[in-house]
């Protein structure tokens, strides 16, 4: 059976490290375009790519936080591309911090340097939409990574509580012989 470039992107880790890349390309694209194209294509090259860059975020957030729900493994794209050797079970990790922190850096560092070349490319009442517009992908995006946290420490939590409530069914029915 052959394997088409179509069927390795069945991976959740797969279609995340190449959406991540297309983010990425897209936002150095958005600001070597501001930066460096002159006038009004410079200006509207870096909104489009950056608003493209936006879009992409909000869909792959969105789209961890379903696959997530549905009990998928995938931990994030760090862990994809580098392979970490835990010393806890996952059971016992609780909320993901790892994760939230990784996030927190990356919304930090990419608000910031679309801000910085916002204020460099916009002007006036576009600047303030820039900012307003960055903050609000920034907001979502930290939103739905609480969520993503939130949501496997709950799952974690309840597996647990399931488990141990079977334990003591099981200990009771054993005394009860």
């Amino acid at each position: 059976m052959k394997t088409t470039q179509l069927n390795r992107l069945a991976d959740f880790g797969t279609r995340s490290i190449v959406t991540h890349a297309i983010m990425a390309l897209s936002l150095a694209s958005a600001i070597t375009a501001g930066l460096f194209v002159g006038g009004e294509l410079g200006m509207v090259s870096f909104v489009a790519l950056l608003n493209f860059t936006a879009g992409l975020w909000i869909a792959q957030s969105i789209h961890s936080l379903g696959h997530a729900r549905d009990g998928g493994e995938y931990t994030g794209i760090v862990d994809e591309l580098i392979e970490r050797t835990e010393t806890q079970s996952d059971s016992e990790r609780g909320l993901d911090t790892g994760r939230l922190a990784r996030l927190g850096t990356l919304i930090a560092f990419v608000t910031a340097v679309s801000l910085l070349t916002s204020a460099q490319v916009l002007a006036g009442p576009l600047f303030s939409i820039a900012v307003v517009a960055i903050g609000s992908i920034a907001l979502v995006t930290a939103i739905t990574g609480f969520l993503i946290s939130l949501g496997t420490a709950y799952d974690e939590s309840t597996e647990q509580w399931e488990a141990a409530a079977d334990r003591r069914r099981r200990e009771l029915a054993d005394n009860r012989e």
